[in-house]
């Protein structure tokens, strides 16, 4: 990849943006963050790390990091304990393909050389389809038609087509947004863009600690029934512990400890956020 290679990248997670948000800051790059369709959002990385300043020292000395594996590795640590998958997209000049990031499970992936040669396994199309849910017959048979030689498809047609397939799922690109060497990823804005910085670990986690608020755990998290949650924590973990070392029974005192703890832990928090609001 020579420094004059168009280069560019694209994230799509098949999810709202507020579920994206708080799982993106931990990234600690800068984003723009769109929603994509239904159900989808598109994550766009501005510049960094193939790019710019990395590019720069590599000509130093140092070797720039293909833009391939940093993709498929911020589309893991997204997709890692959520319950949505994440695709990359991602292209320079001699390739191009994607990843896709699906829990624990081991990602798949697909390349294309620049002149649309398929440099992949039949298989993992397959397996692409499975994991998006996609048509098991139409869908398959759209997809596997990428995976044969045609001399007037290069690299980006072949990403095209595949966004193509995408689009009978609800994915909607905001427009000017593409496989394209010559509209970058980030250089224009969209409606409901958003951009994702890193501002360190302290509000990282209260991004975070705000989404868990906000979803169904959010009343047992914070408020009244959190607080009566650890109250019975509270209540039910003294006496335990108690009978627990009374007939020296280490498990049964260890989870009354436990279950104290707990309580202790989430009247704390409930005290903490409520201070910080009222601040």
């Amino acid at each position: 990849m020579d420094a004059t290679s168009p280069v560019g990248a694209l994230l799509l997670c098949r999810t709202v943006p507020d579920a994206v948000r708080p799982v993106a800051h931990l990234l600690r790059e800068p984003l723009l963050l769109a929603p994509a369709g239904q159900g989808w959002s598109v994550l766009v990385p501005e510049g960094e790390p193939w790019q710019g300043g990395r590019r720069a020292r590599a000509g130093e000395g140092e070797r720039a990091e293909p833009v391939d594996r940093v993709l498929g590795g911020w589309a893991t640590a997204l997709a890692v304990g959520s319950t949505w998958p994440v695709l990359a997209l991602w292209w320079d000049g001699d390739r191009a393909g994607y990843t896709l990031a699906s829990g624990f499970r081991r990602p798949v992936g697909y390349v294309w050389l620049a002149d649309g040669t398929p440099a992949g396994e039949d298989e993992a199309m397959r397996t692409f389809a499975e994991r998006l849910g996609l048509d098991p017959v139409l869908d398959v048979q759209s997809l596997e038609a990428l995976t044969r030689p045609d001399p007037d498809t290069d690299a980006r047609a072949r990403l095209r087509g595949l966004l193509a397939v995408l689009t009978r799922t609800g994915l909607a690109l905001p427009a000017g947004l593409g496989a394209d060497p010559d509209e970058p990823p980030g250089a224009g804005a969209w409606d409901g863009a958003e951009r994702v910085e890193w501002t360190g670990w302290r509000d990282a986690v209260k991004v975070d600690l705000g989404a868990v608020e906000s979803s169904r755990l959010g009343p047992w998290v914070r408020g009244p029934r959190a607080r009566a949650l650890a109250g019975a924590q509270l209540a039910a973990g003294l006496p335990l512990a108690l009978w627990g070392a009374a007939r020296r029974s280490g498990g049964w005192a260890f989870a009354g400890v436990l279950l104290m703890a707990h309580g202790a832990l989430g009247l704390a928090y409930d005290r903490v956020r409520g201070g910080e609001e009222t601040n």
